[in-house]
């Protein structure tokens, strides 16, 4: 993960907090192989956000952490409107995405599933803890294009 911006935030592996969804055994796995070899597991794993049948972060986790991140990101980690807004650029996996989304949008655990997030795209997220604004599946500009130009 990276992170660019007016500070670095709690996501970054080097500060002690996993980037991604934290999924133990079944990490680095492909999901149709799990499926296969712990098929009630993994039902369990997407029909309850509280399961975390693989040992890892259960979606309900992720979503927490993730949430946290943000409104600890998005306000230097004050958590009051009074704090100065920062603005971050973090390069992660989708699931972190999907959570950053639901959290911003206020969704119910299960919409997680129904978000998909392209490979190389842009999420953004603008506004400030309680009123977020989002732009998704944005491609992302090639290497020395400026926005705007052409």
């Amino acid at each position: 993960m990276v992170v660019v911006g007016a500070r670095r935030v709690l996501l970054q592996r080097d500060g002690g907090v996993h980037p991604g969804w934290e999924l133990g055994r079944w990490a680095g796995r492909r999901l149709d192989e799990v499926a296969a070899a712990e098929p009630a597991a993994v039902a369990a794993w997407a029909g309850d956000p509280e399961a975390a049948p693989h040992g890892g972060e259960s979606l309900r986790g992720l979503l927490g952490r993730i949430g946290d991140w943000l409104a600890a990101g998005a306000w230097g980690r004050a958590q009051t409107p009074a704090a100065s807004p920062v603005r971050l650029l973090a390069v992660v996996e989708p699931a972190v995405v999907r959570a950053a989304v639901i959290h911003a949008l206020d969704l119910p655990a299960r919409a997680f599933w129904r978000l998909d997030t392209g490979p190389l795209t842009l999420t953004t997220l603008t506004g400030r803890p309680g009123r977020w604004n989002l732009a998704t599946g944005q491609p992302l500009a090639p290497a020395g294009a400026v926005r705007g130009a052409g």
